[in-house]
């Protein structure tokens, strides 16, 4: 099982460069999408988790079964990992929500998931079992991976478009201005609570940034993450937490 709460939080784009014969074509393009509000919520994982952040590209293929009589439909993931020397690859498939009271009384979903480490021909293996592909997707950001309470992973990433087939590197930004945070954690069914509170308590001080909650619920960007991300900016980070 997993314990897992999502949030956005916008960029701040550089409309002009003076000066634009100073700067290489790479730099201005670096320069022309700096990620204030994304930068603050860096500093301030680094403060709370205490590690270096990991870079983050991850091609997501998304896959369903046609089903047969009798058969019902089911969907995987299959990820792979870009930022290795040697793309790694990664089967998922989540289950659904955990249902009744005790869900319902915690802000955090918890879910069934299935994962496992798998080779390159995975995708061959998948179409020869009646797998189709439905839709991909590139993620590109950052991630840390800290212990507090629970084995927490927080993820800040771009969710980008192929417009062709498998074409990563000509991916384009599906909501331009925003970026996606997930926090996740693993939990059984003897634990999931002690891991939801975990997740949780983390969670509220990451609230002058952005809003957690469980996916898909929206709850929209933080009206004064403007104020904050100025405020973590300008002292580098050091503010008390």
């Amino acid at each position: 099982m997993e314990c897992v709460v999502q949030g956005i939080i916008e960029t701040q784009h550089v409309e002009e460069i003076p000066h634009e014969g100073l700067y290489s074509r790479q730099l201005r393009h670096l320069i022309l999408f700096l990620l204030q509000h994304v930068e603050a919520l860096e500093i301030l994982l680094q403060g709370l988790c205490g590690v270096q952040r990991e870079r983050l590209r991850i091609h997501e293929l998304f896959l369903k079964n046609n089903p047969n009589l009798g058969t019902g439909s089911s969907e995987v993931r299959l990820l792979c990992d870009l930022e290795q020397t040697e793309p790694s690859w990664t089967v998922r498939h989540v289950g659904g929500a955990m249902r009744g009271a005790g869900a319902d009384q915690i802000s955090v979903l918890v879910r069934t998931m299935v994962e496992s480490k798998v080779s390159k021909n995975v995708l061959r293996m998948f179409y020869v079992l009646g797998y189709r592909l439905d839709h991909e997707l590139l993620r590109v950001g950052f991630s840390f991976q800290f212990n507090r309470g629970a084995q927490i992973t927080v993820t800040v990433s771009s969710v980008n478009k192929m417009l062709k087939l498998h074409a990563t590197d000509e991916a384009v930004p599906v909501t331009p201005g925003i970026q996606m945070v997930e926090v996740t954690a693993p939990a059984s069914a003897e634990n999931y609570t002690e891991v939801a509170a975990a997740v949780q308590s983390f969670c509220e001080y990451l609230a002058p940034l952005l809003h957690l909650s469980k996916p898909g619920v929206s709850t929209g960007v933080v009206p004064t993450a403007a104020a904050a991300a100025a405020s973590l900016m300008s002292d580098g980070g050091g503010t008390p937490l």
